[in-house]
């Protein structure tokens, strides 16, 4: 409603502005109102509708909004005085009681913690018990603060009325008495519905009998069952008139002059499909009802079916599929059906049982195939088999309910009441017929509610119609709960299981030709793969090539290809094991689009999501062999920088160690120099003598000429010769005497003239040199002179300096 409140809203002029602002602001504020008085908490759900409603919003010739009219059918008013278990009251009875102020208490007399027996589960608080809200639309749709109080003061009059009890008289003669607090609930009741207490019990339990062609008058005291029935249905009687008095305030209110519009939007909320543990005529109703607009759904579902085809140039009818007709003249049929007998025995005036009424709709209807009976029920019933499922009916009360009987006396009692609202309702009647004429009969139930539902059949068939069905996964309102049976008791109770058979009959699958080549131009892969040779279509193909329209002419080389890969498909289904799919599935081309069934859409499906695994596969293998020749790469490129980092740190290690070794080698040539400088120098002063060659000692001997090579070696490196010489291991005996000898550089003319004796021979010279006197410290990688201690402590006594030449005790001369 909002929707459309807004769509139409498109005024011209600020002043056209504010009439359609006005009119969508009552048209929605209606809406709160028409659910607080007419919707209440049932088994199913918190906020059902227990009327039928039809809102028709009005349309000027510019398709702007300028009015509305709401139509109701078959208001549930025996939920007033009467609630099943676990279910709720109409809503603004628990609005008044929970959301009215302390003064309005008062007035009311709704105390705090107040129990009535006609408003079960009170502790249970809902979203839809907002009073304000309610209160607030009706103040919007004109009825202003002071008829709002009257309204709930009738209501809260009714309340009191409920709690009512009488008891069982001992003499049939007396009238029954009161139970308990029943006085003071009376009274209550008198005061708030502003009728007289005493004619207001008197009427209750007293009933008044016309006889006889002068109109006797007999007042005959009332049953304990009969003074609760005219109790309910003095509740049910208010109720309703206070219903149809809020329509027609609301119609006054938001209803535009006839002449201003011309067409109209239709909204239609009745009520859906029905069947409790217990179900009577209220149910009855209802479910006629669905079956009437589920007849009509169907009709008009088949109808825009076929137009589509016929469009679409397809030769096609449906020729089976499951009407409800047959239930439909169970329910409403002529001259005999359940309607028929139910208003008979309302006609024939006498005491019906509810087992009488079985029995006669068993055998006057037994021919009928909707109709069933359950032999282990206990109670009188039959069943009847809607197109949602099989319902049983019970039959008692089913006629009193039909006959909806308002005692005379009722009428007359609130015709007597002060109350302002109550005198609207209930106006005397200044034309009332004598008391000797007749009066026409009175229309039941099933029959008004019967003429109201021809006149929105003919509404709906001219007018084009859509439907919304609203499915509820949970009865708790949880979200991500779906329960199974429930959604799917749903689904039959809306007729969509009925439409899916209807839908399958046919071809349920449309698709526009552009739609499906763009889908299913994949599969001509498949077609290029399988097939050779030229094609011969089937008998259905040839039929679609046929009917191929001739409005896209580029789409057509794409569709006969596709087509031509059916057979394919299905011969690919047939070696899978599923033998069924050899035979290609029904399909069409229309003018505009592809007809075809589920099992030929799936058929498509299965040869496109293969077509998508080879692309997919193929896809892959060029991926992988794409990030198999980068890995190589990244690879070879890993290997070929890695042996270029290792080549440069060898020569960076290598480069370290030849500057390394050529600092060595140059502070060792500067040693090496600094210290033949030092020896010459300290030999200068000496003077050499050349001795005649003597014979040589025992302990030396002549030097061999294969030695040559190592004399010259020993002679470049001659101080660390002479510290080898002297050391206290090492080199022994001969060897020692030739490192001595070549160190000190002696002639090698006359070899006997010289004799070389080692410092632990104790003659001659003892050192050339002065010996360390401590360790020689040698450091990897770097030159050992830095680290050299020569005599760390030395003695005062001793002589010091490694290049100190020390002369022996003994005469040069005598060596």
């Amino acid at each position: 409603m909002k929707f459309y409140a807004v769509v139409a809203a498109s005024p011209t002029s600020w002043e056209s502005h504010k009439i359609a602002e006005r009119i969508e602001q009552r048209i929605l504020n209606s809406n709160p109102v028409m659910e607080a008085f007419g919707n209440a908490c049932t088994l199913r759900n918190n906020n059902s509708s227990r009327f039928g409603k039809f809102i028709q919003l009005q349309l000027n010739r510019a398709q702007q909004m300028t009015g509305a009219a709401v139509q109701t059918y078959l208001l549930e008013k025996t939920r007033v005085a009467c609630q099943a278990s676990s279910e709720r009251n109409f809503h603004i009875f628990y609005q008044i009681c929970k959301g009215a102020s302390t003064d309005e208490r008062l007035q009311w007399h709704l105390p705090e913690g107040a129990a009535f027996s006609w408003l079960p589960n009170p502790e249970r608080t809902l979203e839809e018990d907002c009073f304000e809200v309610t209160r607030e639309a009706m103040l919007h749709l004109g009825i202003d603060n002071p008829t709002q109080n009257n309204i709930f003061q009738v209501l809260a009059g009714l309340l009191h009325l409920g709690n009512i009890r009488f008891a069982d008289s001992e003499d049939e003669a007396q009238p029954c008495q009161l139970m308990g607090d029943a006085k003071c609930s009376i009274r209550t009741s008198a005061s708030l519905l502003q009728l007289p207490e005493d004619p207001l019990l008197e009427t209750l339990q007293i009933r008044t009998i016309r006889a006889g062609r002068q109109q006797q008058v007999f007042r005959k005291p009332c049953s304990r069952a009969e003074c609760d029935t005219r109790r309910d249905c003095l509740a049910k009687l208010v109720y309703a008139r206070l219903f149809d008095w809020l329509v027609s305030v609301i119609n006054s209110s938001i209803c535009a002059d006839p002449d201003s519009w011309t067409t109209f939007i239709g909204l239609l909320d009745v009520y859906g499909f029905e069947s409790f543990p217990n179900n009577s005529l209220e149910q009855l109703c209802i479910n006629y009802a669905n079956e009437k607009l589920q007849q009509h759904f169907v009709a008009h579902y088949l109808k825009a079916q076929q137009e589509e085809y016929t469009v679409e140039g397809l030769e096609w009818s449906f020729v089976n599929y499951q009407d409800n007709q047959t239930c439909l003249d169970l329910i409403e049929g002529s001259p005999i059906s359940i309607c028929s007998l139910i208003n008979e025995e309302c006609r024939l005036n006498r005491p019906s049982s509810a087992a009488q009424l079985q029995t006669r709709i068993e055998r006057a209807l037994a021919g009928n195939p909707c109709l069933g009976h359950n032999k282990l029920s206990q109670e009188p019933s039959f069943i009847v088999v809607h197109y949602a499922g099989p319902v049983q009916y019970h039959t008692a009360g089913l006629v009193e309910k039909n006959k909806d009987p308002v005692p005379p006396e009722l009428n007359r009692l609130l015709q007597q009441s002060w109350d302002p609202l109550l005198k609207v309702l209930f106006p005397t009647d200044p034309e009332e017929q004598p008391s000797g004429q007749s009066r026409a009969p009175v229309l039941t139930v099933v029959s008004k509610f019967k003429a109201s539902l021809e006149q929105l059949l003919q509404v709906l068939h001219s007018t084009t119609p859509h439907y919304i069905r609203c499915i509820k996964p949970n009865s708790q309102g949880q979200a991500h709960i779906f329960l199974q049976e429930q959604v799917l008791s749903q689904l039959e109770a809306c007729g969509l299981v009925e439409t899916i058979h209807i839908s399958a009959a046919g071809f349920p699958i449309r698709i526009s030709h552009q739609n499906f080549v763009e889908r299913y131009e994949l599969l001509r892969r498949l077609r290029a793969r399988t097939s050779s040779g030229p094609h011969s279509p089937s008998p259905d193909e040839r039929h679609s090539e046929g009917s191929l329209c001739t409005e896209a002419a580029t789409l057509q080389p794409l569709l006969q290809d596709i087509l031509h890969t059916l057979p394919a498909l299905s011969q690919a289904a047939a070696t899978l094991g599923d033998p069924a799919e050899a035979t290609p599935a029904p399909v069409c081309c229309g003018r505009t689009k592809v007809f075809m069934t589920d099992s030929m859409l799936e058929l498509l499906e299965h040869g496109r999501a293969q077509v998508l695994e080879q692309c997919a596969r193929c896809i892959q293998r060029g991926w992988r062999r794409h990030w198999h020749r980068k890995q190589e790469r990244q690879r070879q490129a890993a290997v070929l920088i890695q042996a270029a980092i290792r080549s440069w740190l060898t020569r960076k290690h290598v480069q370290r160690l030849h500057t390394a070794a050529t600092v060595i080698k140059r502070a060792w040539k500067r040693w090496r120099i600094g210290m033949a400088f030092l020896t010459s120098k300290e030999l200068d002063g000496v003077e050499e003598k050349y001795v005649s060659p003597v014979p040589l000692s025992t302990g030396s001997c002549l030097l061999p000429q294969t030695q040559s090579s190592l004399l010259a070696a020993i002679i470049r490196l001659w101080p660390l010769g002479l510290v080898l010489a002297n050391a206290s291991v090492g080199v022994q005996g001969f060897r020692r005497k030739l490192v001595v000898w070549a160190c000190l550089q002696l002639p090698t003319g006359s070899h006997s003239s010289y004799k070389v004796q080692t410092a632990q021979e104790q003659a001659g010279i003892t050192s050339i040199r002065a010996l360390p006197q401590g360790s020689i410290k040698f450091h990897c990688r770097k030159s050992p002179l830095p680290y050299a201690d020569i005599c760390p402590e030395p003695s005062p006594y001793s002589v010091t300096g490694f290049n100190q030449i020390l002369l022996e005790r003994h005469n040069l001369g005598h060596v």
